[in-house]
C-alpha cells in the first residue's frame, strides 16, 4: 500500500486504536491529495487497480464531489478523460479492479458518480449515455446490477418527486426524461423484457432488481410500452406462478400497480383498468397472510380499487361512471379481506379510500343491497381495526406505563376509524345500528379470551355512533336506538370489571341518557348502572371518579324526573357519604385521592329541588351538612392546632363536599320560599369562617373557604351581609400578593351583584386593598426581562388586569365615592397615574378602554357642574393631563392601528370622553385644547375650528368621525416633518 491508502484505513479507523494524533494527520494528509488538481486521476487509478473497500468508497465520494462542485472548470479533455474513466469502470469495458464485484454500498456510490455526470452531462455533452449502456448489458449480471443501481440512483437524485427539488433540479429533471423518452426509453423497455424474461429462473434477485427499477419509471415513460399485448402477460405469468421466488411476484405485482397508478385522463383510465384483468390475481389473497408477496398483492388491489373510484369520480358518463363502479364493485370483496387479514404499510390511505367510496354512496341512496353488504364490511373492519390487543390487557386494566402508552397510541390510532364509522352511520344508519346491535350481542356470547376486546370496540362504536347525531334524534331513539339503548341499559357484561370497559360503557350511558329524559320507565336501569359495580361501586378508583362525574351530569339532566328516585339513590349512595362524613382524623391516615365533591354535587341538586317537600328536604341538608361541620368543629378545637397534611386534606375534602352540596340550592328558594334552608347554609358558613382563624396561613384551606363564601354570595342573597365583615377581614389580615387577584373576584362578584348596597362592606377594605396591590404593581410598565422570574411576571400581569376589572366595577356600579373615604383619599393619586398610564400605553386595548370609561365615569360621578368639584384638583388633572396624554398624545401614536377593530372601540371610547368633559367643564376644557393642546401638534385652524364645531354639537358620531380626520391628518403632517428633516 502506498501512504494514500494508508492514510485512508487509519482515517476510516473505528477501532478506537489508532492514536488520536497521528488519525488527523492522516486525516489532514487525505484533506491535502484530495484538494491536488490531479485528484480526479488519482481517484480513478486507484479505482482501476485497488481492491481496498475503504480506498474505493473514498475514490468514489471524493470524485462525486470534485465533478459537482469542480466539474465547471475542468477542461475539455479532462472532462473526457472523467467520463470515459467512470462509463469503462461501470460497464466493465476493462477487466481491472474490482469496484463490481465490491459490496452493494461501493456499487451504489459508483452509481451515483454516474448519476452526478449524467446531470451535467445528458443530453447536450454526452447523449449516448444510455444507449451505450444499453450494449453492454449483454456482460452479464454484474453490469445489469449497475444498470438498474444507475437508473435507481437517477430516480432517487434527480427524478422522483418523493423528494423535495430546487428549481435548477427540476429543470435538469425535465430536461433528462425529455430526452430519455426519445432516445432510449424503447430500447430499455426491451431490455427490462428480455432480462426479466432470460433470469426469471436461474437468477430471481436479478429479476426483481430489474422490475423494482422499472416500477420507478412507469409513471412517467409512454405507458403503452408496458400496458400491451407482450408485457403485461409476462408480468402476470410472474405473479400467477406458485412454486417460485416471492421477490419476483411481489416486484411484478408493484409494476402492475404503478401501471394502475398511472396518471391519465379518467377515459383512457378506465380502459386500462379494463385491460388489466385484475380478477386473476383475487385467489391469491387467502394464501399465507404473512407472506411479504401477499403484502403487494394486498398494494395491488387497494390501489386498483383507489384508481377505479377516481374513475368514477371524474367521468362524466352515466355508462362510464357505471363500468367503473362495476370494476370498483368485483374488486372490493379482495380489498375488504386483504385490510383485515394482511399488513399495509398505508393504513391511513385505506381509511382515506373508504372514506370516499362512502362518501360516493350518498349519492346512490337508497342503497343497493350489494352495497348495503359492503358498508357492512367497512363496519366490520372497523371492528376489527380499533380492538385492542388482548397482549396489553393487563396494562391497560391496571394503567401502569405501557398500559398508558398503548392506550395514547390508540386513541391516536383511532380517531379517523371513528370519523370513517360516523359516515357511514350517516349514509345508512339502520346497517350501523343493526351492525352495533349485533357487535354487542356477539361480544356478549365471544370467548373469554376475547371478550373485554370485542365488548370495548362494540360499546366505543355506539358511543361514537351517538356523536353526530341531534338532540332530537338522541331523544327519540330514532332507528334501532330504540331497541340499542335499553339493551345497554340492562346488560351486564362478564367483563365489566376491566376498566377500559366500564369507562366506555359509562360513557355511552351519559351520551345517551337524553334518550331516557323521554322514556322514563328506563330510569331505574339508568340509575341501577351509575350505582351498583358498573359505576360508583366498581372495584377501579378512576372508573369509580368518571362515575361519579357522569353521575352528576345525568342528574342535572333529569333532575324532577329523579324526585320519585331520591331515597333510593341517596341509600345506594350512603356507604360513600359515610365514608367521608363521619371520617376520623388520624395524624397516620390521610384521606383516600377520591374526589367525591361530583357525589356530592349531584346529592345537593336532587334534594335542592321545590319538589322536595320542606320536612324531607330539611332532613336530608341536614344529614349531610351536620355530621360535616361536626368534622371541622371536632378538628378545629383539638388543643395542638397543627398544620399536619392529613388534617389540611380532610377539611379540604369536607369544604368541598359542603360547597357542591350548596350547588343545588337557588337565592329564591333559600331565602324566599324556604328560609330554613338557608339558616342552615348560614350556620355552615360560620363553621367554616373559623378556619381562617385556626389556620389564617394556610393557603389552600383559604382558597377552600374563599369558593364556598362565591357560593353563599350567590345562594344566600343579601342576608349573607353579616358574615362579610369577619371573613374579608380574616382573608385580607394574612393575605399574599399572589392571592389578592382571587380575592379580587369575591370583591367584584359581591359588586356585580349587590351594586350600591356593598358600598360600606367595600368602602372598609379598599384601603388595604389598595395599600397592598400598590405596592407590588408599578405604576408604568411591568419590567421583564432575561434576569426576571416570568412566573413572577405573569402573576403581576394577572393581579394587575384583575385590579383593572375591579376598579372598572366600582366605578361602573355607583361606588365611586368608595376612592373618596377619608383612608382610601392617600391612594388617589397613585391610582390616576397608573389609570392613566395604562389608558395611554398598555399592550391590551380592552384594557385602555376599560381605563379610559373609569375616567369617563368618574367625570360624571364627581364633576357636576364647573362651578363644584367634588374632588380639588381632579378637573385640572383631567383636562391638563388626561385629556392632553390619553385623548390626543396617544392616539397621536403611531402604534394606534385605526385598522384594527378593538382600537377603533378604544378610540370611540376616548372620543366620548372628550365630550363628557365639554359637558361637565365648558370652556375651561375646550379653551385648554385649544390654547395647549392642538398647538403643541401643529395643528392647522381649519382642523380645530371643525372640531370645536363638532364637539359644540349633538352628534357623537360626527364628532367621531371629525376627530379621526383631524389626527390622520397631523399624522401625516408630522410624517412629511420627518422625511423633511
Amino acid at each position: 500500500m502506498d501512504d494514500l491508502e494508508k492514510a485512508i484505513l487509519v482515517s476510516f479507523d473505528e477501532s478506537g486504536t489508532v492514536d488520536a494524533v497521528f488519525k488527523s494527520q492522516a486525516v489532514a494528509f487525505c484533506q491535502q491529495i484530495r484538494d491536488s488538481p490531479a485528484i480526479s486521476g488519482v481517484c480513478i487509478e486507484k479505482l482501476r487497480f485497488c481492491g481496498i473497500v475503504q480506498v474505493q468508497f473514498w475514490c468514489l465520494q471524493t470524485l462525486q464531489e470534485v465533478i459537482r462542485d469542480k466539474y465547471s472548470g475542468f477542461s475539455s479533455e479532462e472532462r473526457e478523460f472523467v467520463r470515459k474513466s467512470v462509463f469503462s469502470i461501470t460497464c466493465r469495458e476493462d477487466e481491472s479492479g474490482g469496484v463490481l464485484c465490491g459490496p452493494a454500498f461501493i456499487r451504489n456510490k459508483l452509481a451515483q458518480v454516474m448519476v452526478t455526470l449524467i446531470f451535467f452531462e445528458y443530453p447536450v455533452i454526452w447523449p449516448t449515455v444510455f444507449v451505450d449502456f444499453l450494449q453492454h448489458l449483454s456482460k452479464g449480471a454484474a453490469v445489469i446490477d449497475m444498470f438498474c443501481r444507475v437508473l435507481n440512483a437517477l430516480d432517487d437524485e434527480l427524478i422522483s418527486l418523493d423528494y423535495p427539488r430546487n428549481p435548477e433540479e427540476v429543470m435538469v429533471a425535465g430536461r433528462v426524461k425529455d430526452a430519455m423518452r426519445q432516445q432510449c426509453v424503447p430500447q430499455m423497455v426491451r431490455a427490462w423484457y428480455d432480462i426479466v424474461s432470460a433470469y426469471r429462473s436461474s437468477d430471481p434477485e436479478m429479476c426483481c432488481a430489474v422490475l423494482e427499477t422499472m416500477r420507478r419509471y412507469i409513471s412517467w415513460i409512454e405507458i403503452g410500452l408496458i400496458a400491451n399485448d407482450v408485457f403485461m402477460p409476462l408480468l402476470f405469468e410472474l405473479i400467477l406462478v406458485k412454486g417460485s421466488s416471492d421477490q419476483p411476484r411481489g416486484a411484478a405485482a408493484g409494476c402492475v400497480l404503478a401501471v394502475a397508478c398511472k396518471r391519465m385522463d379518467p377515459k383512457s383510465k378506465l380502459s386500462l383498468l379494463k385491460s388489466l384483468q385484475i380478477s386473476r390475481v383475487f385467489a391469491l389473497v387467502g394464501d399465507d397472510t404473512d407472506s411479504e408477496l401477499l403484502s403487494r398483492i394486498a398494494a395491488l388491489l387497494t390501489g386498483y380499487a383507489v384508481e377505479a373510484l377516481e374513475c368514477y369520480k371524474r367521468l362524466n358518463s352515466e355508462e362510464a361512471k357505471q363500468s367503473a363502479f362495476n370494476l370498483l364493485d368485483e374488486v372490493l370483496p379482495s380489498v375488504f379481506y386483504v385490510t383485515q387479514n394482511c399488513e399495509i404499510e398505508t393504513t391511513f390511505s385505506i381509511v382515506q379510500f373508504f372514506g370516499d367510496y362512502v362518501s360516493t354512496l350518498k349519492s346512490l341512496v337508497p342503497l343497493s343491497e350489494k352495497h348495503a353488504h359492503h358498508l357492512s364490511q367497512i363496519l366490520e373492519l372497523i371492528r376489527n381495526q380499533i380492538c385492542y390487543d388482548p397482549l396489553y390487557r393487563n396494562n391497560l386494566d391496571t394503567l401502569d406505563k405501557i398500559g398508558q402508552e398503548e392506550e395514547d397510541r390508540m386513541t391516536d390510532f383511532r380517531k379517523d376509524f371513528f370519523v370513517l364509522f360516523q359516515n357511514v352511520g350517516r349514509v345508512a344508519p339502520d346497517v350501523t345500528q343493526l351492525f352495533i346491535r349485533n357487535s354487542l350481542g356477539s361480544a356478549v356470547a365471544s370467548s373469554s379470551d376475547r371478550n373485554i376486546e370485542e365488548v370495548e370496540a362494540a360499546l366505543s362504536l355506539l358511543y361514537a355512533f351517538g356523536e353526530p347525531l341531534g338532540e332530537g334524534a338522541l331523544r327519540s331513539g330514532s332507528g334501532h336506538l330504540s331497541e340499542l339503548v335499553p339493551m345497554l341499559l340492562a346488560t351486564k357484561f362478564p367483563c365489566h370489571s376491566n376498566r377500559l370497559v366500564a369507562l366506555v360503557y359509562l360513557d355511552t350511558l351519559s351520551r345517551y341518557s337524553k334518550f331516557v329524559q323521554e322514556n322514563t320507565q328506563y330510569i331505574p336501569l339508568l340509575l341501577a348502572a351509575f350505582l351498583d359495580e358498573r359505576g360508583i361501586h366498581h372495584p377501579n378508583v378512576n372508573v369509580r371518579r368518571r362515575a361519579s362525574y357522569l353521575f352528576m351530569r345525568v342528574v342535572k339532566l333529569l333532575k324532577s324526573s329523579l324526585v320519585p328516585f331520591i331515597e333510593t339513590i341517596l341509600q345506594s349512595l350512603q356507604d360513600t357519604v359515610v365514608q367521608l362524613t363521619n371520617m376520623h382524623y388520624s395524624s397516620k391516615a390521610v384521606p383516600g385521592p377520591e374526589d367525591n365533591s361530583h357525589i356530592f354535587e349531584a346529592i345537593g341538586l336532587l334534594i335542592g329541588m321545590e319538589d322536595v317537600p320542606l320536612e324531607k328536604q330539611s332532613s336530608y341538608l341536614s344529614s349531610l351538612l351536620t355530621p360535616l361541620c361536626q368534622q371541622i368543629e371536632g378538628l378545629l378545637v383539638n388543643s395542638k392546632l397543627d398544620e399536619d397534611p392529613s388534617k389540611v386534606a380532610s377539611i379540604q375534602q369536607i369544604i368541598m363536599a359542603i360547597n357542591a352540596v350548596s350547588k343545588g340550592f337557588n337565592e329564591r328558594l333559600v331565602t324566599a320560599s324556604r328560609p330554613t334552608i338557608g339558616l342552615m347554609f348560614k350556620k355552615t358558613l360560620d363553621v367554616l369562617l373559623q378556619i381562617l382563624v385556626a389556620y389564617p396561613k394556610i393557603e389552600p384551606l383559604r382558597t377552600k373557604v374563599m369558593s364556598f363564601i362565591h357560593r353563599m354570595v350567590d345562594t344566600l342573597g343579601v342576608s349573607v351581609f353579616p358574615f362579610l365583615p369577619k371573613a374579608l377581614e380574616q382573608l385580607l389580615s394574612e393575605i399574599e400578593p399572589k392571592e389578592m387577584g382571587s380575592f379580587l373576584l369575591l370583591l367584584n362578584q359581591i359588586i356585580c351583584k349587590f351594586n350600591t348596597l356593598a358600598h360600606d362592606i367595600l368602602e372598609e377594605v379598599f384601603p388595604a386593598i389598595a395599600g397592598r396591590i400598590l405596592s407590588v404593581i408599578p405604576s408604568n410598565a411591568i419590567a421583564s426581562g432575561p434576569t426576571i422570574n416570568s412566573e413572577e411576571i405573569r402573576e403581576l400581569q394577572e393581579l394587575q388586569q384583575t385590579l383593572y376589572t375591579f376598579l372598572y366595577d366600582i366605578a361602573t356600579h355607583g361606588l365611586s365615592s368608595v376612592f373618596l373615604s377619608p383612608n382610601s383619599r392617600r391612594y388617589l393619586d397613585q391610582l390616576m397615574q397608573l389609570l392613566l398610564y395604562t389608558a395611554c400605553n398598555h399592550n391590551d386595548i380592552l384594557v385602555r378602554k376599560a381605563c379610559v370609561q373609569i375616567f369617563i365615569r368618574l367625570i360624571k360621578d364627581w364633576c357636576n357642574s364647573p362651578a363644584e368639584e367634588k374632588v380639588p384638583g381632579f378637573q385640572k388633572f383631567i383636562i391638563e393631563v388626561f385629556a392632553m396624554n390619553c385623548c390626543l398624545y396617544s392616539v397621536l401614536d403611531k402604534s394606534f392601528e385605526f385598522r384594527d377593530a378593538n382600537s377603533l372601540i378604544l378610540f370611540g371610547e376616548i372620543v366620548l370622553a372628550q365630550k363628557v368633559m365639554y359637558e361637565k367643564f365648558g370652556d375651561d376644557f375646550l379653551l385648554y385644547f385649544l390654547s395647549k393642546g392642538f398647538p403643541s401638534v401643529h395643528c392647522p385652524q381649519h382642523l380645530v375650528e371643525q372640531y370645536c364645531q363638532k364637539l359644540q354639537g349633538g352628534d357623537i358620531k360626527s364628532l367621531k368621525l371629525s376627530y379621526r380626520s383631524l389626527i390622520e391628518s397631523l399624522r401625516l403632517q408630522q410624517n412629511g416633518a420627518l422625511v423633511f428633516r
